[in-house]
């Protein structure tokens, strides 16, 4: 039985009332794992046990090692706590398109590939997080993700003000206290007080009130946090409807979902329970903004990055696949972006700093092209225009961890390396050797010395199986 703060339970007794005892025996029940996989990459073979309110969602019945799954580091899933995954109800609301998109809070990036796989190919998705280190690994997760149409940010919820009215939805899943990942993190039990839970409440205000007048007129604003609390939750939702003029957003729910619905000053708010969904403690509301404020949309600002010469163009030939998407010159880099966007990434990069925007699709040195990564992982690459080799288990964990091991190619040059025909990555095969170009940054560091043939296939079972999509 996990011990919990006196303070905690009187909490939860005020809100839940008679259900908080099995309330609190939840917090000592097993944690559910659950995936969603990337639908532009992968569809599930005969998977049970889907997330009820996402299309893309599935609990496993048992935790696999995710870093010993080469499916993992080709970004055909990510590993994402089920209940945040009810994001997806908002986003089939909106009718607006093409939308305009910022999740504001994103790493390690669970709404991001999520919102990715939600949007059209015409609509833009601005991933940002504030803090450097962790806007890397948002950054990676994106990139493996694939899809082109995403730009990554490092800025302050404030710097968002010079891009007025830009975005048509902002997802703001707030930094707070946590108490919704006391199953999960017995640390963040430790971490806890009532003082904390205030400080978060504030700091959450601040942020919601510097992202608003990047919200344009009739956008919608979704609010989420992992936590019980009202302070942090209804009391902030009350809040922003004293802040400024906003419309409610309500949505139909199956009472099978087990979702508690409250209300914030005639705002719904959803509300999830371990000891009610197969999940971890969240909350969430959106609202839509009725104050209008000047847009950007119609400013036009100045192209900074060039397009690609005709000579470098004919280098990607057949390589990417024909879509309407764009080459650009950035440094020695080519990016590949859609066309359609183009002004946005524009304006973005006017106002903002950029992590990574679109595909990395190569470098060209000497008249060659060196492929990117990125683009090896993307979905944007033509399988069947290169040559590749599909690994077995062992040989891609080999290849994931950048050791050495025998490969046999039947063309030189760059090969493209996949397992169960998912692509890794990069290999260049001049003659007796290979060059491995998986990431150094990204290699697999855990020991793997323990994992090979049964023992890794053992824990590859644990994963359902899947095919490339077509």
């Amino acid at each position: 039985m996990i011990l919990l703060p006196a303070s905690f339970e009187r909490q939860m007794k005020m809100i839940l009332g008679q259900e908080c005892p099995a309330f609190i025996n939840s917090i000592s029940d097993a944690v559910h794992h659950a995936v969603r996989i990337n639908p532009k990459k992968t569809r599930p073979i005969a998977w049970p046990n889907p997330v009820p309110y996402c299309s893309t969602g599935y609990y496993l019945n048992q935790r696999p090692i995710y870093t010993l799954d080469p499916l993992f580091h080709a970004g055909v899933y990510y590993v994402q706590e089920s209940s945040s995954m009810f994001l997806e109800q908002f986003i089939l609301q909106s009718q607006k398109k093409p939308l305009r998109i910022l999740d504001l809070c994103a790493a390690p990036g669970g709404k991001s590939t999520h919102l990715s796989s939600l949007i059209s190919d015409d609509c833009l998705l601005v991933s940002n997080e504030v803090i450097r280190s962790r806007a890397g690994v948002l950054s990676e997760n994106l990139r493996k993700w694939g899809n082109p149409n995403v730009i990554t940010t490092c800025n302050d919820p404030r710097d968002f003000s010079r891009l007025p009215g830009f975005f048509d939805i902002i997802v703001v899943d707030a930094p707070c206290s946590g108490e919704g990942l006391f199953r999960r993190d017995p640390s963040a039990i430790e971490e806890w007080s009532v003082a904390n839970t205030d400080h978060c409440a504030s700091r959450q205000k601040r942020i919601l009130a510097d992202v608003w007048p990047a919200l344009a007129e009739g956008g919608m604003l979704i609010y989420s946090t992992c936590t019980f609390n009202t302070a942090e939750n209804e009391d902030n939702i009350t809040w922003l409807t004293e802040f400024s003029p906003v419309e409610a957003v309500s949505l139909e729910l199956s009472e099978d979902w087990g979702i508690v619905t409250t209300d914030a000053n005639g705002i719904p708010c959803y509300r999830f329970y371990p000891h009610r969904v197969k999940g971890e403690g969240f909350f969430t509301a959106a609202v839509r903004k009725k104050s209008a404020v000047e847009s950007v949309m119609s400013q036009k600002i100045k192209a900074t990055l060039p397009l690609a010469g005709k000579a470098e163009q004919s280098l990607f030939s057949g390589i990417i696949e024909n879509l309407p998407l764009s080459l650009l010159k950035f440094e020695d880099n080519i990016l590949a972006f859609p066309t359609i966007l183009l002004s946005a990434l524009d304006q973005v990069k006017s106002a903002l700093r950029i992590v990574h925007a679109g595909i990395k699709a190569g470098e060209i040195k000497q008249s060659s092209l060196i492929p990117a990564h990125d683009l090896a992982v993307s979905t944007i690459v033509n399988h069947s225009h290169l040559p590749s080799v599909d690994l077995s288990l062992e040989q891609s964990v080999s290849f994931l961890k950048r050791d050495d091991f025998q490969l046999d190619f039947k063309e030189k040059g760059w090969n493209l390396l996949t397992y169960q025909n998912h692509a890794l990555g990069w290999a260049k095969n001049i003659g007796n050797r290979f060059n491995n170009s998986y990431p150094k940054e990204w290699r697999i560091r855990m020991s793997t010395s323990e994992y090979t043939g049964e023992r890794l296939a053992e824990e590859a079972r644990k994963f359902p199986p899947v095919s490339p999509h077509s």
